[in-house]
């Protein structure tokens, strides 16, 4: 056994309190649209949150075993707090700066609770199957956002003299995605979801992703005053340039992290380390602001 490994770990919501008084528009230095891609997932994380939240909540009456229940729980407590604290960086960040959010996040809301969101089925089975196609989708995504979260644990935004605050916020929240890593694979075990369906999820959610990032990236940068009003192929080259610079994931970190969920033997467990993560999460300033 891994002397560090803390085993089983009971996931609870924690408070964090982040003051944005002083963090710069562009937060990593001489990276604009890489500080500007980065900012963009504040536009989607919190109706995206409050949609995995919504379809938990949902599943939670539906699931027996009383050890995956409580994960369940403590997940919809996580994603939670992420929500309300992504959607506070909105207004109090992006807004001050002169970036209005409004419009995409309307958008953002739309796509959750409209496309994505419970539909009327014609049977109870009907419903149940759009549960679980959502459950499908939540756990491919949820791979993404503990391998992303395992990059912000280990990134080297400090090297590259990026803003503590807007670094603590991601690792805070990538070291949370890489505690409860297991949940949603497990729950999409517990419903079924087969191996060509979770594999079609993340396939579907991999490009979604990519799509919705380049376009939240474009709307941040089409307000920027400071930036030219850049394409989507531009902004593309900007990425690109950023990855060499470690500023933002490579593509092919993102590409081997989908493949590995492709995999017949797939396991959460190989995504990130928890003790990082606990660790991190005990030393968060954000954490430790909202004990005091």
């Amino acid at each position: 056994m891994d002397p560090l490994d803390p085993g089983v770990v009971s996931l609870t919501a924690r408070n964090v309190e982040f003051d944005w008084t002083d963090t710069p528009l562009h937060w990593l230095p001489g990276e604009p649209v890489a500080s500007h891609t980065i900012s963009a997932l504040n536009l989607l994380l919190p109706e995206g949150e409050r949609w995995f939240c919504d379809t938990y909540a949902e599943a939670l009456p539906l699931i027996e075993d009383e050890r995956l229940r409580e994960d369940v729980r403590g997940f919809i407590g996580q994603e939670t707090m992420h929500a309300e604290t992504h959607n506070v960086v909105l207004y109090d960040f992006l807004d001050t700066h002169g970036i209005d959010p409004r419009p995409f996040a309307a958008q953002a809301e739309f796509l959750m609770r409209r496309v994505l969101g419970p539909r009327p089925a014609s049977s109870p089975k009907g419903q149940r199957q759009q549960l679980v196609e959502r459950i499908a989708m939540i756990g491919a995504i949820e791979h993404l956002t503990a391998f992303l979260g395992d990059y912000a644990l280990n990134s080297q935004w400090d090297n590259l003299g990026g803003d503590p605050t807007m670094i603590d916020l991601y690792r805070w929240h990538g070291a949370e995605e890489v505690e409860h890593r297991n949940v949603a694979h497990d729950v999409a075990q517990y419903f079924g979801v087969g191996y060509f369906r979770r594999n079609i999820a993340m396939i579907i959610a991999f490009v979604g992703f990519l799509a919705l990032m380049l376009r939240g990236t474009k709307y941040i940068v089409r307000q920027d005053p400071a930036l030219k009003n850049k394409g989507y192929l531009r902004i593309f080259v900007a990425w690109m340039a950023a990855m060499r610079r470690d500023a933002l994931p490579s593509l092919a970190h993102m590409t081997w992290g989908v493949a590995r969920y492709l995999k017949p033997s797939y396991s959460p467990e190989h995504e990130g380390n928890t003790a990082q993560a606990i660790a991190y999460l005990a030393w968060s300033p954000a954490a430790r602001a909202a004990a005091r």
